[in-house]
């Protein structure tokens, strides 16, 4: 039999584990981790076919760290652990219309783009290796992918302690919930301190100004959620073990 208060804490851990996964496989999903805004562009033809071919060159064009960050600078870019994207008008001259209606043109980063190494100048892969970018990067798309596999397994094991009845596992759980929220927390310092590197090595232009974007606030609210799902747990399964074994005691007794 499972005291109320064992029961309560188990439900509201489930929950912010819930929520917690929900907010970090948005996050994970999406583009907005960075976002630039960029000043706007001159209205005359030439200047419009360079955006133009650097558009064309982002979407199409071989996979370029220093081109394309060169592009998102200029056209209001945003990026993701697995994203990155442009916000260009929609079909129409840019030269013509003062105010065109805009859209968002995103490419993937393939798993293979994800292992490619960084470098000290970006662009110059005849250049020294930038170790610690190329690893910061490989940890920022891995981490997350690490703390989701943990909480499902963690969901898996409290699916067959349900089945079991038993309390037992829950320690275990509560583990796994912890080290997803410290997976997650690592994720969002990978991911700042790559970017914060790179705008060393490939300075933005002026009055291009870059922000935080709501998807790696997302991510950052996962961890704590995360960790608060492990301290209800674990408090659940400490504590009933403790009541068990005064049970067992006083049954001895």
């Amino acid at each position: 039999m499972v005291d109320n208060r064992y029961a309560t804490a188990l439900v509201i851990g489930s929950v912010l584990s819930l929520l917690a996964t929900v907010y970090l496989s948005v996050a994970v999903g999406t583009q907005h981790w960075y976002q630039y805004q960029s000043p706007p562009a001159a209205s005359d033809m030439a200047n419009s076919s360079d955006l133009r071919n650097q558009r064309d060159e982002f979407l199409n064009g071989e996979f370029d760290e220093k081109a394309y960050s060169d592009t998102l600078f200029r056209l209001n870019g945003t990026l993701g652990l697995w994203w990155r994207c442009v916000r260009v008008p929609v079909d129409s001259p840019w030269f013509k219309e003062p105010d065109p209606k805009m859209e968002t043109q995103c490419v993937s980063f393939t798993l293979q783009q994800q292992f490619i190494p960084k470098y000290k100048e970006p662009g110059n892969h005849n250049g020294q290796e930038d170790l610690l970018r190329t690893y910061l990067w490989r940890c920022q798309f891995l981490l997350p992918l690490v703390s989701l596999g943990l909480v499902f397994l963690g969901a898996l094991i409290g699916l067959c302690a349900c089945l079991c009845r038993s309390l037992t596992p829950t320690l275990g759980i509560g583990v796994l919930h912890l080290l997803a929220g410290l997976c997650t927390l690592a994720t969002v310092c990978c991911f700042l301190a790559g970017m914060d590197l790179l705008h060393q090595a490939n300075l933005p232009p002026d009055r291009v100004d870059g922000s935080l974007g709501w998807s790696l606030y997302l991510a950052l609210i996962s961890s704590p959620l995360h960790m608060m799902a492990a301290a209800l747990l674990l408090w659940a399964a400490r504590s009933h073990r403790q009541s068990y074994h005064r049970m067992t005691a006083y049954r001895v007794a």
